[in-house]
This record gives C-alpha cells, sequence and structure tokens, in this order.
C-alpha cells in the first residue's frame, strides 16, 4: 500500500441520526448508503446518499428522490428534524 492508498476517514455526518422521540432512525453509512428504520420496521427506507458542503441529496433503492441539511449538527431531512444519536439536545425536545 502506498501513501495515496491510505484509507479516508468517514464523512463526519456519517452515523445514527434519530427523531427526539426515537421512532425514526436513519443511519448514515460510510459506503455512501443509508438505512432508515421506522418504529419496529427495520430498513424500512434505504437508498444512497452523496454529501456536498452541508447538503444531503437522497435517492432509495425505489427511486424516490430527497434532501437534507445539516445546520448547528442536527440534520433537517424533508420534514423531519434528527439529532445524533445521544445528542442531549433530542432528550430535552422530547420532553413534556
Amino acid at each position: 500500500m502506498t501513501s495515496n492508498d491510505k484509507p479516508r476517514d468517514p464523512h463526519p455526518y456519517v452515523g445514527m441520526w434519530v427523531t427526539a422521540d426515537g421512532y425514526i432512525r436513519q443511519e448514515l453509512l460510510p459506503n455512501g448508503r443509508y438505512d432508515e428504520a421506522r418504529g419496529n420496521r427495520q430498513s424500512a427506507y434505504t437508498g444512497r446518499y452523496a454529501v456536498t458542503g452541508n447538503h444531503l441529496d437522497y435517492v432509495d433503492d425505489t427511486g424516490f428522490t430527497a434532501t437534507g441539511d445539516i445546520r448547528d449538527g442536527v440534520l433537517y431531512h424533508e420534514h423531519l428534524v434528527l439529532y445524533r444519536e445521544g445528542d442531549e439536545r433530542a432528550r430535552q425536545e422530547n420532553r413534556p
């Protein structure tokens, strides 16, 4: 392996993102794929994503497209607001 063949670090957005109630869980995988669970339904939506700056473009495996934007560490994905798994802000938002 030459120095040009070093593996790259995963994009900083890779990982699990969840709604404040935990119902929707979207995992951004390092290979450019995503896997989204809804409630008890695992892999409810799967597909690929691309990142340009703070913007994400999604294409699910059926061809449906969506977008998202990261602002202040929060993922705004169409009508959803997702936080990094374990983010204290999600727990605060979900309090009565």
